[in-house]
């Protein structure tokens, strides 16, 4: 097939779930070597192709209201598209002018939002989530990195909502077996990624090896370049929040603390979650909208995590 074959790839508007479908977008770029790219998102989730390969343009839709989508029916109206994937199911994108339509339904229940993704497009191999990164991306994450021996482990403690959160200490003391003299990482450092309001939330987990051997990024990249930054991580551990999500598009093996979420939906891709002993029923019945000033991590035990992360730093060993 020769020519040039225009997509529009609108994204969600939310910035985890536009990377939680990100490896469609990153399976039509390598299965389609003629396809060229629009890509459309919110302030928060079109930065994150900004370095989509063989990108043509990268359209902000800053709200999501009537008028916003008519200024962007003029924008992409005039051309005829190859393919059209709408991961938000706007009416716009059955009104354009296309060879193909790729629209994403609305959520299925008990699916993960990953394999969600790979339906849109009717793939058979689920493509996990990826995120492109060019080299002035990647050289800006690495001017933050000191050169250094042995692996390094990076930890996300920060999240959207404090009934998420699971306690720093409990982070710190992970930390520290994993990259303890006997611990499956042993001699690697700690890198700490997240925004800057997540310094708070890592301030015991900075004191788990010492002050040489941790890296903090928090608050000093972008989110593209975070990912930059984790691909040169070997291990992960986090919330369940974006920078999970983006340690998985880095392609970073991932463990997840799942508590008042839905892991089912949204546990790492190349990864597994652990939760406590509750499930997201009990959670939904002492706070049903998902939205009170309540710590619901306390239950979850750093040996659980702990002893996930082992195991699953073992399976990678084999």
């Amino acid at each position: 097939m020769h020519g040039r074959f225009p997509i529009l790839y609108i994204a969600e508007a939310d910035a985890e779930d536009a990377v939680l479908s990100s490896g469609a977008l990153a399976h039509l770029v390598e299965a389609i070597p003629h396809a060229t790219f629009t890509v459309v998102g919110s302030p928060a989730s079109a930065p994150l192709f900004a370095d989509l390969p063989r990108l043509e343009r990268l359209i902000v839709l800053d709200r999501d209201g009537r008028w916003d989508w008519i200024a962007l029916w003029n924008q992409v109206r005039e051309t005829n598209w190859g393919l059209v994937v709408d991961m938000r199911g706007s009416t716009l994108s059955g009104k354009l002018r296309r060879q193909k339509r790729a629209v994403k339904s609305k959520t299925l229940p008990d699916v993960h939002l990953v394999e969600q993704a790979a339906r849109v497009l009717q793939l058979d191999e689920i493509p996990a989530p990826k995120l492109f990164v060019g080299r002035d991306t990647q050289e800006a994450a690495d001017a933050l990195i000191p050169q250094g021996d042995g692996p390094i482990l990076a930890i996300g403690p920060g999240v959207d909502w404090i009934g998420k959160r699971w306690p720093a200490d409990r982070y710190a003391k992970v930390a520290l077996s994993l990259l303890g003299e006997d611990g499956p990482l042993a001699g690697g450092r700690l890198m700490i990624v997240g925004e800057e309001a997540d310094r708070d939330a890592a301030h015991s987990i900075r004191f788990a090896v010492k002050r040489e051997r941790v890296i903090e990024l928090q608050g000093r990249l972008t989110r593209l370049q975070t990912v930059a930054a984790l691909s040169r991580a070997d291990f992960y551990i986090g919330g369940d929040s974006l920078w999970t999500q983006l340690a998985v598009a880095a392609g970073v093996p991932a463990v997840g603390v799942f508590g008042p979420s839905d892991e089912t939906l949204r546990r790492p891709w190349t990864g597994v979650a652990v939760r406590g002993p509750r499930s997201l029923q009990e959670f939904v019945d002492l706070d049903p909208r998902l939205n009170q000033h309540i710590q619901h991590m306390m239950d979850l035990p750093y040996e659980r995590v702990l002893k996930a992360s082992k195991k699953l730093l073992a399976q990678l060993a084999d």
